[in-house]
């Protein structure tokens, strides 16, 4: 995770004091420091914040591998597009949701979490039912800027999910073009991408226009909860069949109980306005 925001994270990471002489010695790099991590339930339901009120993630006690929360729901609007993806990456953990979510309903996907935060894999394999590592799952606790530019991953994924806030919820701590031309980079010819943003801040619009510069075509679902809205962004520009998207719409409700057909009200409202 890139550190860019006025964080607890950031601030913990910047160099203080004063500038070292030229001649003095190198010092080891520091290792990066977050906000704590805090539990709170409420209903039935537990919830992951970074030391505030934001809600980093959730969990139904009763229904681990549900997916709670509408946003995150809308984050596996890629389902409409891919039926059978080989290789299903998450950057940014948080509960674990959409991670346990593929895991379960993708039986022949490798499915990949990036996390830089060793504490917030420790709370999800702890407290919100994160399957360990096996042959189809893997924890990765790293950067997520580092994953993408790496060229073992570039052509190799499907699907890539990005959820990636710090304990400020100022936007995405990556949303440079070039973090997005990475992600593009690691998708397979007709991959696709989603992203958790802020419909009512500043950061939707830069998010947005770095999307548009890095992949063929970008479409956005409807704001749900604070304003969340989560952008799609297509490799390839697909061809937009909304009678067929509404009856694979049925297909996953009915697999999944996911309030799919809502997704594809939106995207035909996104192409409306455009």
């Amino acid at each position: 995770m890139l550190i860019k925001r006025n964080s607890v994270e950031a601030q913990a990471n910047r160099k203080s004091g004063p500038r070292a002489a030229s001649t003095a010695a190198p010092k080891a790099p520091r290792k990066p420091r977050f906000a704590p991590i805090t539990i709170s339930e409420e209903n039935g339901v537990v919830f992951l914040h970074f030391g505030n009120e934001w809600v980093q993630g959730a969990m139904r006690v009763r229904k681990p591998n549900w997916i709670e929360l509408e946003y995150a729901q809308q984050m596996m609007a890629w389902m409409l597009f891919n039926r059978a993806p080989q290789h299903i990456v998450q950057l940014g953990l948080g509960t674990g949701a959409l991670t346990k979510f593929c895991y379960k309903h993708f039986p022949e996907s490798l499915v990949t979490a990036v996390e830089i935060n060793p504490a917030v894999v420790l709370t999800c394999h702890t407290m919100f039912r994160l399957p360990f590592a096996d042959e189809r799952l893997s924890i990765r606790e790293m950067d997520a800027m580092d994953f993408v530019l790496d060229d073992a991953n570039h052509g190799k994924i499907d699907v890539i999910q990005a959820d990636l806030y710090d304990a400020t919820v100022k936007g995405p701590v990556l949303d440079t073009p070039e973090f997005y031309k990475a992600c593009e980079a690691c998708l397979t010819p007709n991959g696709i991408m989603t992203v958790n943003l802020f419909g009512d801040h500043p950061s939707y619009g830069k998010n947005l226009k770095a999307m548009r510069y890095a992949f063929d075509q970008v479409m956005c679902l409807p704001p749900v909860h604070e304003g969340n809205v989560v952008a799609i962004g297509f490799k390839t520009a697909p061809e937009l069949d909304f009678p067929a998207l509404y009856e694979r719409a049925a297909e996953i409700t009915d697999a999944t109980r996911l309030p799919t057909k809502s997704w594809v009200n939106g995207l035909k409202a996104w192409q409306l306005v455009r």
